[in-house]
């Protein structure tokens, strides 16, 4: 059986494939996915579809996988030009399938850094 962060790290890489049956067979019938800046909550079938329907133009890069036992944090990058966004993703796996996952999304330069804090970055 594949472990947890493997499995996380093929869900990602059947989507960018735009593997939607493969990427389907790694959700748990029961699975819910929060995104935390817009409030959606998705469910298995729901959550693919919403994937499938993305307009088109992104590629996946899975950054980086780290599991302990059943839970799986993700960093994910996506490029859809001129944007990038970043996912920082939390998982949990069961039986070689994702039950749950809570994604933070954000786009890069999004937003400047408040001026306090300019001062504190690097060049």
């Amino acid at each position: 059986m594949a472990q947890p962060a493997d499995v996380v790290r093929a869900l990602f890489e059947r989507m960018q494939a735009r593997d939607w049956d493969g990427a389907a067979a790694l959700l748990a019938p029961d699975l819910t996915v929060e995104w935390t800046q817009t409030g959606e909550r998705f469910e298995a079938d729901g959550f693919v579809a919403m994937n499938q329907a993305y307009p088109e133009g992104w590629s996946i890069d899975v950054v980086e996988t780290l599991g302990a036992g059943s839970r799986v944090a993700a960093q994910v990058r996506v490029d859809q030009p001129p944007h990038t966004f970043w996912c920082a993703g939390f998982y949990e796996v069961v039986d070689g399938q994702v039950v749950s996952g809570v994604e933070h999304w954000v786009t890069a330069g999004s937003e400047p850094p408040p001026e306090w804090r300019q001062r504190f970055t690097a060049p």
